[in-house]
């Protein structure tokens, strides 16, 4: 991913975005804030609390504009709802925190270094850090597919949510998000001239699906971390490990793909492939779950 600006013609694109996760993440942090408050009221303001102090942390870093680091917030919120357990045992710690402050720990050193050859190449990130909907896109997805669906249970104080799986996904496209600006960050410094990934031509550093052997490996190192992380955090195995660093992995490939394709076409902004990058690791793994049952299934 290249950090770039949003605007012009798919500007819309961005807007459509923002709409698509901040009310939706918004709703469901008050909705779980509210049932939390009443049942265990330290994890609402613990995971309230937390997820401001992030957002001020990012703003004051630059990291981030005042709205997107709000919008930070928020998503840190929602992921830190989704992933407790009710009957409340563990502590904040064990949950979608961890493997969020390691997405943004090495996404932020990432654009640091080797700042000023970015800058020559007009691919470095703004001053003024990301805006709300370069935020959206990157971890919008993931704070979307981990929300619990809750079954309400008649004169109980019960929460019955769905299985691992959300969480798993969530874990593995927050794996992508992090390769896909380590290795397009790291790429740029280390990586010399980029090979586009469908044709393999050489191109200039900074193209749209350029990717070179040092921002790969780089990227697929920090989807192991993040994915190592995160299935600590909610006590998996490495199983889970595999899966979501191989999720992420793919995400990153698929990023460049639509970099190559329909990004250089003009057809998607930058936003647009990064949320669609992301999407595409629940939706290709269920695909291929349905065909697979559908294949495999004893006749």
């Amino acid at each position: 991913m290249v950090i770039r600006k949003t605007d012009g013609p798919l500007a819309w694109q961005s807007k459509v975005i923002l709409l698509l996760v901040v009310p939706w993440t918004v709703a469901s942090v008050l909705l779980q804030a509210h049932w939390w408050w009443t049942q265990v009221p330290v994890v609402a303001y613990q995971t309230l609390g937390i997820s401001a102090i992030f957002g001020l942390v990012v703003w004051r870093l630059k990291a981030g504009t005042p709205a997107a680091a709000a919008t930070g917030a928020a998503i840190t919120a929602g992921l830190m709802f989704s992933t407790v357990r009710y009957p409340y045992e563990w502590s904040w710690l064990h949950g979608g925190l961890l493997p969020l402050l390691a997405v943004f720990l090495l996404t932020f050193a990432a654009t640091k270094i080797g700042k000023a050859k970015k800058e020559r190449l007009g691919t470095g990130e703004s001053k003024r850090g990301r805006n709300a909907a370069q935020v959206a896109a990157n971890l919008g997805a993931a704070a979307i597919i981990a929300q619990p669906i809750i079954v309400a249970l008649p004169g109980s104080r019960q929460l019955d949510t769905t299985s691992n799986i959300g969480t798993l996904f969530a874990i593995a496209m927050l794996a992508e998000a992090a390769a896909d600006t380590v290795s397009s960050e790291i790429g740029q410094v280390y990586g010399g001239q980029p090979q586009l990934i469908t044709t393999f031509r050489r191109v200039e550093p900074g193209t749209d699906g350029g990717v070179t052997l040092a921002g790969t490996i780089t990227g697929a190192t920090a989807a192991a971390i993040v994915a190592a992380i995160g299935v600590w955090a909610i006590g998996d195995g490495v199983p889970e490990f595999m899966f979501c660093t191989g999720c992420g992995v793919f995400g990153l490939l698929f990023d460049s793909l639509l970099g190559a394709t329909v990004e250089r076409k003009r057809w998607l902004n930058n936003d647009a492939v990064n949320f669609l990058s992301t999407l595409s690791i629940p939706i290709i793994i269920s695909l291929a779950a349905l065909l697979a049952d559908v294949l495999f299934q004893p006749r």
